[in-house]
């Protein structure tokens, strides 16, 4: 039994070796085949980078050829571009900076500089010179171009007006027989119809409304005839007056600006007093006196923007500033630039912060407390005044009264309601300036003599 076991001990010994033996001539084998295999990739490898690296010489021969040709054609395109922009910067110099300084009063530097700045555009060079503050105003951007009447009719009971506005060539038709005449009844024509439309939307309700058995587009165009002018009516307004509210108007003597004022009261008796109801009327005109003079844009802080009050402010403080350069040179007290420019911006708390202010400097002056409550109304008004100067341009309500400049149209409103025993609002008003917002043709002379002469 030992001696079998011994046996098969050698014969697996054996059986291992020759295994061993043949697993190392495999593996050489496999070696010399991976070796092999390896040889064959890097040279095929060799061969795919060569025909990459021409390649790419050849894009890079052919690109820098594209790219050298790109520069010549965007170099002469710039030079181009260079005529152009000179070109362009000789128009502006000769042509622009003279109507911005018309516009604006600036100098001529600084016109230069803000059509520089804004590309040319004349509106935003405009506003670029007001938050510079080196605008005198914008006013001159508003300057009135056109020839022709601003017209109004009010009721006799106060209870609806219409304002309108017709514009001629020249000012010698303006006060022609025929063209009153052909105002009168367009006016009447708009107040019995209680039109209201600007022409600049392109729409006139009056065309096909009857003038004497024809239509009024057909009666304009014989008044045109006749007068030897283009003649345009250019926009009607006209209010009605609902329950406890009456209205009246105003027109100027020249008949260049007019206005139309609404007010209302609470109680609908107050309206059937005929002193009261006078009172009212006689007050709507006064207002109407000041819209036309003072041409606020709204009734109340509250119909301001954030945006606009913000932008405002900018553009006062800088005007202020300005205007402190000279009174400094003339030795004169200057203008404080005021923190806020609206009633807007007067919360609350901004409110009892400057009465607590003002509260700690009455107690440093050595006042007694029991005479604060008389001094600090007056204060806090004064620096209420003094932050809503954007309100006072802009607003009915905040600005001085044209009939007694110690009171705002607020205040004269609340003296008003006192009177009659009724709270007095104003709803709405309407302000008309002849021509507002049109430029006149501006004729050469010379030009047009020459022409004749051909």
């Amino acid at each position: 039994m030992r001696d079998d076991t011994k046996k098969a001990y050698e014969n697996a010994k054996d059986s291992l070796k020759n295994l061993g033996e043949k697993l190392k001539d495999e593996a050489k084998d496999l070696g010399e085949k991976i070796k092999n295999k390896a040889q064959e990739s890097y040279e095929e490898a060799s061969k795919k980078a060569s025909e990459l690296k021409d390649s790419a010489s050849k894009k890079f021969d052919e690109f820098k050829d594209s790219a050298s040709k790109k520069a010549d054609e965007l170099k002469q395109q710039a030079g181009q571009k260079a005529k152009e922009l000179q070109g362009n910067a000789q128009e502006i110099s000769a042509k622009l900076v003279k109507e911005l300084r018309d516009k604006t009063d600036a100098g001529i530097m600084e016109c230069k500089n803000a059509l520089k700045e804004t590309q040319g555009n004349i509106e935003k060079a405009i506003e670029y010179l007001r938050q510079k503050g080196l605008s005198k105003a914008a006013k001159k951007a508003d300057r009135i171009a056109a020839e022709g009447v601003i017209a109004l009719k009010v009721a006799q009971n106060f209870e609806r007006a219409t304002l309108l506005e017709v514009n001629s060539e020249t000012d010698f038709v303006a006060k022609n027989d025929a063209f009153n005449e052909l105002v009168g009844n367009t006016l009447n024509l708009a107040f019995e119809n209680k039109v209201t439309f600007s022409n600049e939307n392109g729409e006139n309700p009056l065309s096909n409304l009857k003038v004497n058995s024809e239509t009024f587009e057909e009666y304009l165009k014989q008044k045109i005839a006749t007068i030897g002018e283009n003649i345009v009516i250019r926009r009607a307004a006209t209010i009605s007056c609902h329950d406890k509210q009456i209205l009246n108007g105003y027109l100027h003597h020249n008949k260049k600006v007019g206005a139309i004022v609404l007010l209302s009261v609470k109680d609908s008796k107050t309206l059937q007093d005929s002193k009261k109801r006078e009172a009212l009327s006689t007050l709507a005109k006064y207002l109407s006196m000041q819209v036309a003079s003072m041409k606020p844009k709204v009734i109340s802080y509250k119909e301001l923007a954030k945006e606009l009050i913000a932008k405002e402010r900018t553009a006062i403080a800088a005007e202020l500033e300005k205007e402190n350069e000279e009174l400094k040179r003339l030795g004169k007290t200057l203008h404080r630039i005021p923190e806020f420019v609206s009633r807007a911006e007067l919360t609350p708390e901004v409110i009892a912060k400057k009465e607590a202010e003002l509260k700690e400097k009455l107690k440093a002056d050595g006042k007694p407390e029991k005479i604060w409550d008389k001094i600090l109304p007056g204060q806090l008004e004064r620096f209420i005044l003094d932050n809503t100067i954007l309100d006072q341009r802009l607003t009915l309500l905040a600005q001085l009264y044209t009939l007694d400049d110690k009171k705002s149209v607020e205040q004269v409103l609340k003296d008003e309601s006192a009177k009659i025993g009724d709270t007095i609002e104003i709803v709405q008003f309407i302000n008309f300036e002849l021509g507002e917002g049109i430029e006149k043709k501006v004729d050469n002379f010379a030009a047009e003599v020459a022409a004749q002469m051909k």
